[in-house]
């Protein structure tokens, strides 16, 4: 085979993956077990002793689950990665790794609802506390910053609104400050959007969405750039002092730029156990395998129907960063220049009642939560997805409440759109 590197295409099917070595299957089998027979003694203390890397317990590492993680490191250009049962798992697994009691992290106002739900309520648990700012406003990512601050965290097209974050300048931010960038990539998936070459540090997807793409399996991920110096201060013990459980081994000084995907999987996933299990990760690595097919489609679609509602007489407006007046158009062109996603939001002139009225009257359309499946999604967020949020809160985030979210399919799209519009009257 050639040595000149492989195009995305071709790594989101084979990317990790071999022929099964005894049977000779094709396809990466499910290994539905929930532990491994080491070659002997010493074999099994070398792997629990993270001198030798291989097959334990499911809860920790699975083959299935292994190509999976290959595959989207090599999607995202990043060194290591770690599957996980679902988005919130990969968070709560990223800061659980990074922060300590009474720490501090910046986080993006524009964000998924139950982000932003996880990072005011269920961290302070931990002592872990978050401060808000603009992604508009570059300058409120510095104000932030106080020395208990230990990362950003930023998505790259923000849920619901489908807005464009400019990750360069945020990760300039980040750089100056010797903190990590984390990039939720979930929405943009790495085929329009591959964070790390923009500066970002980590880089987390809900593996439920578009990567799996078919809305059938929960999953997360944990995508690490390997460019970040864990070393050059005390802020990481995690990953700079030497581990009492693993008898003194400093993880980045022994690891390099893999350290940051296996603190996560040796220390959080070990000990919190939220693993994938292995039929999730085989129907997700198989969704993925056309994962460039579909994202195209999506943007395609959405921007057609995005152009369509733009023009319709009952639609107040309409925010997709693919329409050529949309506030976030260059930044899409520069960031995601095949497509500014397939999730939007708009609203109707009739506010509130008028939402719920085309909710409740779509038939191509399914109402739940949730984005990136093959099938047209639709919501409405204030009630739903951001509902737990204060009414400020939700516009921040933007879920106002006359705001409807749509995650378009890849049906044929004089379909969506006429299924909109009969819902429309």
């Amino acid at each position: 085979m050639s040595d000149k590197p492989q195009g995305f295409n071709t790594l989101a099917v084979h990317a990790g993956a071999q022929p099964d070595p005894t049977t000779g299957a094709r396809a990466t089998p499910i290994y539905q077990t929930t532990s491994f027979v080491f070659d002997d003694t010493e074999h099994a203390a070398n792997l629990f002793g993270l001198k030798a890397f291989g097959n334990i317990y499911t809860r920790i590492m699975n083959p299935t689950q292994d190509v999976l993680e290959q595959r989207v490191a090599a999607l995202e250009g990043g060194t290591a990665a770690l599957a996980v049962a679902s988005g919130h798992s990969a968070q709560l697994l990223v800061f659980h790794t990074m922060l300590q009691p009474g720490d501090e992290f910046i986080a993006a106002k524009k964000l998924y609802g139950g982000s932003i739900n996880q990072f005011n309520h269920s961290f302070k648990s931990f002592g872990w506390n978050v401060k808000w700012a603009d992604p508009d406003d570059i300058s409120s990512f510095e104000a932030a910053i106080t020395p208990k601050t230990k990362a950003i965290f930023i998505e790259s097209i923000a849920n619901p609104g489908g807005v464009v974050t400019d990750i360069e300048a945020i990760a300039a931010v980040a750089q100056k400050a010797g903190i990590p960038l984390i990039v939720d990539n979930t929405m943009a998936t790495p085929y329009l959007v591959q964070p790390i070459k923009h500066g970002a540090n980590i880089v987390i997807h809900s593996l439920t969405k578009f990567i799996g793409g078919h809305g059938n399996s929960m999953g997360g991920i944990i995508v690490d750039g390997g460019n970040f110096d864990w070393s050059a201060s005390d802020n990481y013990p995690k990953l700079s002092e030497a581990l009492d459980e693993y008898h003194g081994v400093k993880l980045h000084e022994a690891l390099g730029g893999i350290s940051f995907a296996i603190a996560c999987r040796v220390l959080g996933l070990r000990d919190l156990g939220p693993a994938i299990s292995p039929f999730n990760a085989f129907m997700i690595q198989t969704g993925l395998e056309t994962l460039p097919l579909r994202m195209q489609r999506h943007c395609d679609n959405a921007l057609a129907v995005a152009q369509h509602l733009q023009n319709h007489d009952k639609v107040a407006w309409v925010s997709y960063a693919g329409l050529p007046g949309d506030k976030y158009n260059k930044l899409a062109q520069k960031y995601a220049p095949k497509g500014a996603g397939a999730v939007f939001t708009f609203g109707l002139k009739g506010g509130h009642e008028a939402g719920v009225k085309l909710v409740e009257g779509v038939e191509l359309f399914s109402h739940l939560a949730n984005i990136g499946d093959t099938r047209s999604l639709i919501i409405h967020p204030a009630s739903t997805t951001h509902s737990q949020l204060s009414d400020e809160q939700k516009t921040e985030a933007g879920a106002a409440p006359d705001t409807v979210r749509i995650s378009v399919g890849i049906e044929d799209v004089a379909d969506i759109i006429a299924d909109l519009d009969k819902a429309l009257g």
